[in-house]
Order: C-alpha cells, then structure tokens, then sequence
C-alpha cells in the first residue's frame, strides 16, 4: 500500500539558498536535456527517404534516452562544478522527469490520450526536486535531515503511520513557503480490490451542477461555496497593488507573493471542502455513481469561471482515489438526457436549463430537476429498466412520488 504524508518545514536562510540555487540549476538542466530531445526528434522524426527535397539531410545520431542522459551528467558536472553541490540521485531524478514529460507527448495512455508537448521552464517555473532514496531514520524529533541540505524544523502535524517506510522526499516550494512530501510505503498491507457490484440497496447516484454543488439520488443536496467568487474584491485589491509596481522591483516581487498566497488559500479551501464530502458521500454507500462529463469542453463556455471555481474534476479525482483506497467504487455513465428522462416512467420530457422543476405530463412526477437527474444516473449504473428499478407501475408509483418529494423539498 502507497500512501504521502505532506509536512510544513522551516529552512534557516542558508538552507532557503541552496534550495533555491538546487531548483534553478535544476530548471536549466532540465531545458537543456528537453533541448537534446526535441531537437533529436526534428531532424529524424521521418525516414531519410521520405524527407523533402528541399529539407538538408542532418547527420544522423544517437536518440538521447534517459540512460545516455543519465552517463551524461559526469561531463556536465566536469563543464559546470556547480552541479557538484546537488545530490547526484536528484539530478538524476531530473532526467527521470525529462523522460516522463516526453513519453507521455508521444505515447497515448491506456484511454487513448496524450499529452501536449513538453514546454520549456522558465526562471521560477520548476518548484520541487526528488531525494528518490533516503534513510529510514531521517526523522528526528522535529527535524529532517535531508542529504547535502542538512537538518530542517518539521512542522510534524501528524504522525507517520506505524509499519510504512519511507520510499522518496519531494521538496516543493510555493506561495506560503517550503512543504515536504514523504511517499510511504506498507508491503504487509494488501492493495484493496474494487470488485464490488452496484445495486440499488448499495449505490448512490449524484448529479454536479452550479446551482447546488451536488444533489443526491436520496434528495440531500450538498450547496456550493464559491470561493473564488467571493475572493474576487480581495484578490482585485492585490492585482491592482501589483499593477502599479515597476516590474521585477522588490515591491513588485512582494505583491507578487501576494497575489499567489491569495489563490493559494483559495484552492486550499476548495481542496478541503473536496475532501470532506468525498468522505461524506463514501459513507454513505459502497457505489458512488455520476456523470461522465467533458469537464475541459464545459470550462470553455460561457460558464467557465463557475465551473472552474466548482472544481467538478479535483473532486471526482478525489473521490475515485478514496474510494478505490477503501475498496468501493465510483462508476461514470453517459450524461445524455439524465435531465430530460423522466426518473418515474422513462418518458423524455424536454425542458430548458432555466427551468429547475421536472414534472412529467406522462405519470404526474412532480420533484427536483437534480433530484431527477441523480435518481437516472444511479438507475444507469445499476442498469436497471426504469420500471425495474422504481418497483411501480406508471399509474401507481406517481402520487406516492409526489407526496415523498413534497415533505423532502
């Protein structure tokens, strides 16, 4: 079992130096190594013979592969003693991230998806480097000692779980300061399996939307914070302080900071609050199911700031984690019509997204647009007819419906 366990830390000054020159010595053999790769794959990404006439033919040379990088490194050292400083393994762990960077450009994932092509770091864009082995004994106390840095004050909130080894340390640097990320590791605790089959007793449906952060196919609706809406007036004060700075002044660089504390706290509370109901949802059912929306397509309309500040994707990565840690499962069916069908009678009764009430001519339904929604989602997981599912007959299910969603609403 893998878990990571994030920590707080506090470098004195001279250790805040050496991490800052370790990240942008770093960033800069990180652009050179990217550099020998997509240059590689420009000149020899077709076949001699199929080149344009007009194209001159390079000399052809070895495809620069993590190990040919990796054996590079003693003449970098050589050229450049300042690289001397870093640990060799997180150099090398440099290289690692070079090579994953461009193989997930070229190779598709198991779904069929690729990545965009690798960019170039500029100054202050590479912000974390990797100790990929460490002593098991590097805790002590309230310090870590990291190698070539020396011992740091750890802001230890929580302990480490009992019987977990520590497998790799990341060092990461952001707004508010210097965190660590211990990768743990428990070869005694088995991987959960998520073989659990979803039924009607033990499923639960949810429906994302902007009006209600998540409705539930029990009728429990959990409401949206907004938090970047309502950080909006503080985060334009500190934008406009910002624009009236000379740029790469002093002022400039703390109005900066500013500005990134700011988002930071703002995504830290929608992290939080993303957290809390995946836990609430997991205790309530073995099967959690939703849509299978195409959230990137969706941020890209006119209600991409809502859908952004929602966070619909963090969340559903969220809950697909935990669950799968816990040994249940999510489940994402096709989102066509979950609106429109009617959850009763399987009718299809067309409505507009101003309309927020389904009530079908067809039974009589009267309940919650969402409601709805969630009530489809869940009955297409299971994969139950809607009859089946409901255990009623169109002209006797619909006034008990009714009555159930009057005293619930």
């Amino acid at each position: 079992m893998r878990t990571a366990y994030q920590y707080k830390f506090r470098p004195n000054k001279e250790q805040i130096a050496t991490i800052q020159l370790w990240l942008e010595l770093l960033r800069r053999q990180y652009n050179y190594r990217l550099g020998e790769r997509l240059s590689w794959w420009e000149e020899n990404r077709c076949p001699v013979n199929a080149c344009p006439l007009v194209m001159p033919i390079p000399q052809l040379r070895d495809n620069p592969n993590y190990y040919s990088q990796k054996r590079d490194l003693v003449n970098t050292k050589h050229q450049f003693p300042e690289y001397k400083l870093i640990h060799s393994q997180v150099l090398q762990d440099c290289i690692k991230r070079v090579k994953l960077a461009f193989d997930r450009w070229l190779k598709a994932d198991k779904n069929g998806h690729k990545s965009g092509k690798p960019r170039f770091k500029g100054k202050g864009r590479y912000r974390s480097f990797t100790y990929p082995q460490i002593k098991q004994d590097c805790i002590q106390e309230n310090k870590i000692n990291l190698p070539k840095i020396g011992n740091i004050k750890l802001i230890q909130h929580r302990p480490l779980p009992d019987g977990f080894q520590i497998k790799t340390v990341t060092i990461s640097r952001k707004a508010d300061g210097y965190y660590v990320t211990l990768s743990l590791e428990d070869k005694s605790v088995p991987a959960l399996t998520t073989e659990v089959e979803p039924t009607l007793k033990n499923t639960l449906g949810i429906d994302m939307g902007l009006k209600e952060f998540l409705v539930t196919s029990e009728g429990e609706s959990v409401p949206i914070p907004q938090y970047y809406r309502k950080s909006q007036k503080r985060l334009k004060t500190l934008q406009k302080r910002l624009s009236r700075k000379k740029k790469g002044s002093k002022r400039w660089l703390k109005a900066v900071k500013a500005v990134a504390k700011q988002h930071k706290k703002v995504a830290d509370k929608r992290k939080d609050f993303h957290f809390k109901t995946a836990n609430e949802l997991l205790s309530k059912a073995e099967v959690i199911t939703h849509e299978n929306l195409n959230i990137k397509g969706l941020a890209k309309t006119h209600l991409s700031k809502s859908i952004n500040d929602a966070g619909w994707g963090q969340f559903l990565s969220i809950l697909t984690v935990k669950a799968g840690n816990a040994g249940q499962k999510t489940i994402g069916v096709n989102p066509k019509n979950t609106s429109q069908d009617c959850s009763n009678c399987g009718e299809k009764v067309p409505k507009k997204l101003s309309q927020r009430t389904h009530s079908c001519p067809h039974c009589g339904i009267v309940i919650d647009r969402d409601l709805n929604a969630a009530i489809n989602i869940k009955n297409r997981a299971v994969g139950h007819s809607v009859f089946k599912a409901r255990g009623a007959r169109r002209d006797t299910g619909a006034t008990k419906r009714e009555a159930y969603t009057k005293l619930t609403l």
